[in-house]
């Protein structure tokens, strides 16, 4: 089908066929903007021909230390200069970048190294320490580690490991990046706390996250030289992709550690920031800045908000301070953002209330995708588009994971029928515009971070006192979900809110730890399963 009668002499070629890979940016970059500000952090300023060069040298540093095509090797770093030169001097190398969660715990961290099988880690001052832990603990072989010192870590450098300049210094400014061969090969992999208490690794190809760095151009209506805020964490599903895609705009990358309102006034009053991603708790950090954090600027920042879906009155207050917010919907298996809600013309006469309850939809899908829709999941058929009828959202197209590291049968369950089943429950308006109703797995979104429910309850079975908990989603003003624990004690035993959540506090990321616990006969069915969805609605009114 589609091939002629007679296509003799026509084929692919080294001339009219490369394989797709985010790398090609930066390269292209060093050749048409070499003299342009690349990246950009307090004092470090680096062209895009400084840029490539150290990325370059971090590739070759890796080869010399041993790094082969497939090894991984992970991070464990805050939005840092460093962090962003990771993500193309490691799969420069033909290496896979993993790049971990700076607020995930020992043990999880262990779990991950051991997994993923890294050979080394690049490692951040502030998080040694609990590297060190994770280390101790690990079942496989221990990684190398490589200090990345920051003078606003907060800690002093430690002297027992090589530093991140020192390793660079050993690499080759000349070395010939390791392209890849096939655009399925392993790009990256990513760590997500899925619907049980060990996270799944999600593995990115190079097709893929080249597909998601144009589609999020043409979405976004990215300008060239753009100056963008890496809010998101480098660590969630690659900053949702948008370094690798700076490059190809000659943008500039503004790396801030800290996520306050300060720093982020001062980006964008004294770097001219025009364009960030963040999760709603940002925006609402933004909103209820104090007066002496605030800074004027004369421009509009575009800004890409995905998580739990903003409340209609942050858009109200946000949109008058110079932003124009929108809101977008993905997950690590998507390598982040795959929907946008796209404003239609249709409704600019609309009054705020309903213009900003359509701009909080999860939307429709982006150009790089193929479908995204709401579907009965057991028949795969597609629910009726009345704004009423629930389905799950599916998903197809080029920017979704090849599958789970070592977990075939996840990988199969996840993509039955043809499409990612998302485990998001929603409904559809007769526009085609999704709308998230629920969580089909009981996944909590907290400040952009999922959290399952699955491993907190595990944490708090572990007390003596505890029969039986369930772990749900409070609402937050602050961070959209938190956890909220509902427990049955055992006969006779006795235990406060502050010891279960303290008890759960040493066993967890902070993130992670139940912010309410309430003691009470948990709902079940005939069959013993507890009804979580009565939960969610006493929650929803505490």
């Amino acid at each position: 089908m589609g091939w002629m009668k007679d296509e003799t002499g026509l084929e692919r070629c080294a001339a009219n066929f490369v394989p797709l890979t985010p790398l090609s940016h930066l390269r292209r970059a060093a050749r048409i903007f070499p003299d342009r500000e690349a990246v950009v952090y307090r004092g470090f300023r680096k062209t895009y021909a400084e840029y490539h060069e150290r990325c370059t040298r971090l590739a070759s540093a890796l080869v010399r230390l041993g790094i082969r095509p497939g090894d991984v090797v992970a991070t464990l770093l805050p939005n840092l200069p460093a962090h962003c030169e990771a993500h193309f001097g490691v799969p420069a190398c033909g290496a896979v970048l993993n790049t971990i969660n700076t607020r995930l715990e020992a043990d999880t961290i262990a779990y991950i190294l051991d997994h993923g099988q890294a050979r080394v880690v690049l490692c951040d001052t502030q998080f040694l320490p609990v590297l060190a832990q994770a280390i101790e603990v690990m079942e496989g072989p221990a990684p190398g580690v490589i200090e990345v010192a920051d003078d606003e870590a907060g800690v002093h450098a430690r002297s027992e490991y090589m530093g991140y300049e020192d390793f660079l210094a050993t690499g080759d400014a000349d070395f010939e990046w390791i392209m890849p061969e096939d655009e399925w090969e392993s790009l990256a992999l990513n760590y997500t706390s899925g619907t049980t208490g060990r996270p799944k690794g999600v593995v990115y190809h190079h097709r893929g996250a080249y597909l998601m760095t144009m589609g999020t151009v043409i979405s976004w209506e990215l300008p060239r030289y753009a100056r963008y805020l890496t809010i998101v964490p480098l660590f969630h599903c690659n900053n949702w992709n948008h370094v690798w895609l700076m490059p190809m705009l000659g943008a500039t990358v503004v790396c801030c550690r800290d996520i306050t309102a300060r720093a982020i006034y001062d980006a964008i009053a004294d770097e001219g920031v025009t364009h960030f991603g963040a999760a709603p708790i940002v925006l609402n950090t933004i909103v209820n800045a104090k007066d002496e954090e605030r800074r004027a600027f004369d421009h509009v920042v575009d800004v890409f908000t995905a998580g739990a879906p903003p409340p209609a009155a942050t858009l109200a207050a946000i949109e008058p301070l110079g932003f124009k917010v929108t809101q977008v919907y993905g997950l690590t298996e998507t390598y982040g953002h795959v929907t946008e809600c796209l404003w239609q013309h249709r409704w600019d006469g609309l009054g705020d209330e309903e213009r900003y309850a359509i701009k909080a939809r999860t939307g429709i899908l982006m150009p790089m995708m193929e479908d995204i829709t709401a579907m009965e999941p057991e028949t795969m058929t597609q629910i009726a588009m009345d704004g009423a009828a629930q389905g799950e959202i599916m998903i197809r197209g080029n920017s979704v994971m090849k599958g789970y590291l070592r977990n075939p049968e996840a990988t199969e369950e996840a993509f039955a029928g043809g499409y990612f089943h998302s485990g998001d429950i929603a409904v559809q308006h007769p526009d085609g515009y999704l709308q998230i109703a629920d969580r089909a797995k009981d996944i909590i979104i907290s400040g952009g971070e999922n959290i399952s429910s699955v491993e907190v309850e595990g944490v708090l079975m572990r007390h003596p006192a505890v029969l039986l908990c369930a772990v749900v989603a409070k609402p937050d003003e602050k961070w959209g979900e938190v956890p909220c624990a509902f427990v049955e004690l055992k006969d006779g035993a006795a235990v406060t809110e502050a010891d279960l959540i303290a008890f759960a506090r040493e066993r967890l990321a902070g993130f992670k730890t139940p912010k309410a616990v309430v003691f009470r006969d948990l709902p079940k069915t005939s069959t013993g399963k507890i009804q979580k969805y009565e939960l969610r609605q006493v929650a929803r009114g505490l």
